[in-house]
């Protein structure tokens, strides 16, 4: 009697223990849905929902995974994967992951590396059979290498593909790499000498494809799946292209700038390594929580704790790594990556310490919901440095009125700012202007991108110069009106 006495109170215990675990979830999640915060929050500005932002942005569906302690605490879908049929996003809905595609196609090259197949710093056309990359006067006699292409520091063009409508005849990797029909980009060759720095290029990411193919013997979307999705657990996910083994109704349809349907649902693409990848957030999260475990010892599914590291370390600036970038916010290091093709963006954020991180994809080309729902998330569960919006303060209208004027940036460039009411405004040559707001009496920013305008005076007071800041560069412009 006492043992089952003791055996109801455990039992009991337990159920209350989770019970307040699930309603905790529930409650962050709410939290979530209804804290919307722009990277730009105006004077005055209460947070938005999920579903005001997707009616706000023409956004038909969304998916969010959110990662806690090293576990994927709940994943959700919102609003429709077919606007049309109305057929609902769930968290098994799957989203084309874009340039995500290069974080898992990292994984599956330095397997290669961590098994003795490949060197990462040996020339490409040791490992390349099936076609040579076509040295010339602009590599400057420097020969490239895996890390280079991993890394984007290779000095090679072509940073992105527009993917193939479904009925037309798709290139073969070759015809891609070489620029022949019917690929629809040119070939992938060299812009400058390798190694001097990074610049995105996906037409590297397709050599990297090519490697793997030559080296293993394999289709590239088999090799993928035995190397890597299946031992993370990513049994939802495919590099096939087009996605034959899905079914129809789990695949999202993209919507474009215009908010209508892309022709076809969605594109196909051959470069499955730089944008080949079908996922959802939960399969993405399984991906993150690996690497953040295995980054820390703790497990080994694919790659090891150094093969881990070195994936995880910039190669030769202080940001870009192996598939992957490394961000230092506030002292918080995330690895990350942002995916888009054509009617899909996503984005993907993992904690360097702790385990945490978010997953959000949608089936739109209007990719501004994507950092306010990482916001919020954020705030909501406490994520160091990954929370980023700036609160905008009044400013008096004489102040503002001293700002007006054009601004020179080049011979050729110049920006006009202009006051309408209590609101300034920035124009650039034959384009439509923006409404800047001050985080600062003397700082501004625009709210559509991650743009800072800084007003310069001189001894006397006088406005004349705008400094602009955008992704860790200052421009100057003086004014000249």
């Amino acid at each position: 009697m006492k043992t089952l006495s003791l055996s109801l109170t455990f039992t009991f215990l337990l159920f209350i223990q989770l019970t307040a675990c699930a309603q905790s979830d529930k409650d962050k999640i709410q939290q979530v849905e209804k804290g919307l915060i722009g990277t730009v929050q105006i004077n005055g500005e209460t947070p938005w929902t999920i579903q005001e932002r997707m009616a706000y942005f023409k956004i038909p569906g969304l998916s969010v995974a959110v990662i806690q302690n090293y576990h994927i605490v709940w994943a959700k879908g919102y609003g429709f994967a077919n606007d049309s049929l109305k057929t609902p996003v769930t968290a098994q809905t799957l989203f084309q992951a874009g340039s995500i595609s290069k974080s898992l196609n990292a994984v599956g090259v330095l397997k290669l590396v961590q098994d003795k197949k490949l060197d990462l710093y040996t020339d490409i056309n040791n490992y390349l059979t099936s076609w040579k990359f076509p040295y010339d006067s602009l590599s400057k006699g420097k020969k490239i290498t895996m890390a280079n292409l991993l890394s984007h520091t290779a000095g090679l063009n072509m940073p992105g593909f527009p993917g193939y409508q479904q009925g037309k005849s798709l290139p073969t990797i070759v015809q891609i790499l070489d620029g022949q029909k019917p690929a629809n980009t040119p070939a992938i060759r060299s812009k400058y000498a390798p190694g001097i720095r990074s610049e995105y290029s996906g037409g590297g990411i397709i050599i990297s494809q090519l490697i793997v193919m030559d080296v293993t013997h394999q289709a590239y979307a088999d090799y993928m799946k035995k190397a890597v999705l299946d031992p993370l657990g990513m049994k939802s996910s495919t590099f096939i292209q087009p996605p034959t083994d899905i079914k129809p109704d789990l695949l999202a349809t993209g919507y474009g700038l215009n908010n209508k349907p892309i022709p076809g649902k969605y594109r196909i693409f051959s470069e499955l390594a730089a944008a080949g990848l079908w996922t959802n957030p939960t399969d993405l999260a399984k991906y993150i929580v690996e690497t953040q475990l295995a980054y820390e010892g703790r497990s080994a599914k694919i790659l090891n704790q150094a093969t881990t590291k070195l994936r995880l370390t910039p190669y030769l600036d202080k940001r870009t790594a192996l598939g992957i970038y490394i961000d230092d916010m506030e002292g918080a290091k995330y690895f990350e990556h942002a995916g888009a093709t054509l009617g899909f963006r996503s984005w993907y954020y993992g904690s360097m310490e702790g385990g945490n991180g978010v997953v959000v994809m949608i089936n739109s080309d209007h990719d501004e919901i994507i950092k306010e729902v990482v916001n919020s998330v954020a705030k909501v569960y406490g994520f160091k440095g990954l929370y980023h919006s700036t609160k905008t303060i009044a400013v008096a209208d004489t102040v503002l009125q001293a700002y007006t004027g054009v601004y020179q940036v080049t011979p050729q460039f110049s920006l006009t700012v202009s006051k309408e009411d209590k609101q300034l405004y920035v124009q650039p040559p034959g384009r439509v202007k923006s409404a800047i707001f001050p985080k600062t009496p003397t700082s501004f920013v625009l709210k559509e991108a991650q743009v800072e305008l800084e007003f310069v005076k001189d001894a006397t007071g006088k406005v004349y110069a705008v400094m602009l800041k955008e992704g860790g560069q200052n421009t100057e412009a003086k004014k000249i009106k």
